[in-house]
């Protein structure tokens, strides 16, 4: 597990863990495996690969994403921050290529994430809070083709990674809910609700305007040429 990972000791938030040198190698190693994955398997429906089109789509929508979840307005100190519209553009690839593309490229992104901006106390807290809370924002390929897709997909996508950051705050958090007075689910539903509602309220008033609107339709048509 050392040569993966090294133990920081810190006696205000307890102890974390830091990823070496293999443990990020693995990471990446693990990312593109994730995307070749998604290359290689077919669709049972259609039988067809994910095409280079859908490569490069999803590759610059995950890349502006990356760059948005940089660009913090706010920061909250036990992880979790509100983000320039980031997970609006993780969404837009599984609302623009359904399911299947949408949720591989989330969970790529989710290693993506881990390695950017890794905070890690256990395998299973890392597993929940990176590669299936950011691997849920793949679930707005579930209305793909439906009218205001991008805009149902978004809540459903949001609403899956807040379903499994409340799980890590509450498991592995909820200790500090008693500084609050607050019980640990309580405690999670707040904290994680408080930076992904208010980052999700932003995107949908952006999401819904008109020119938005027609934009996202110009690129699901260019996307789907």
């Amino acid at each position: 597990m050392s040569f993966f990972v090294t133990e920081i000791m810190d006696e205000e938030w307890g102890n974390s863990y830091e990823l070496t040198g293999a443990g990020y190698g693995v990471l990446i190693a693990v990312m593109i495996a994730v995307l070749l994955i998604g290359c290689m398997t077919g669709n049972r429906e259609r039988k067809t690969r994910i095409s280079t089109r859908q490569l490069v789509f999803s590759a610059m929508a995950m890349a502006l994403g990356t760059v948005t979840s940089m660009i913090k307005l706010l920061d909250l100190p036990m992880g979790g921050s509100i983000t320039l519209c980031s997970m609006m553009f993780i969404c837009l690839i599984g609302y623009l290529f359904g399911l299947r593309t949408g949720l591989m490229a989330a969970i790529a992104y989710g290693f993506l994430q881990l390695v950017l901006d890794p905070y890690i106390i256990s395998i299973p807290q890392m597993l929940t809070d990176y590669i299936f809370a950011f691997g849920a924002l793949g679930l707005s390929g579930l209305f793909s083709g439906k009218k205001n897709g991008m805009v149902w997909g978004y809540l459903v996508g949001v609403l899956g990674r807040y379903f499994f950051s409340f799980l890590s705050g509450m498991i592995f958090f909820g200790s500090y809910a008693s500084s609050y007075n607050m019980t640990a689910p309580v405690y999670s539903l707040l904290y994680n609700g408080s930076y992904l509602g208010t980052e999700a309220a932003i995107t949908i008033a952006i999401l819904l305007l008109p020119p938005v609107k027609q934009g996202l339709l110009k690129i699901k048509k260019m996307a789907q040429e």
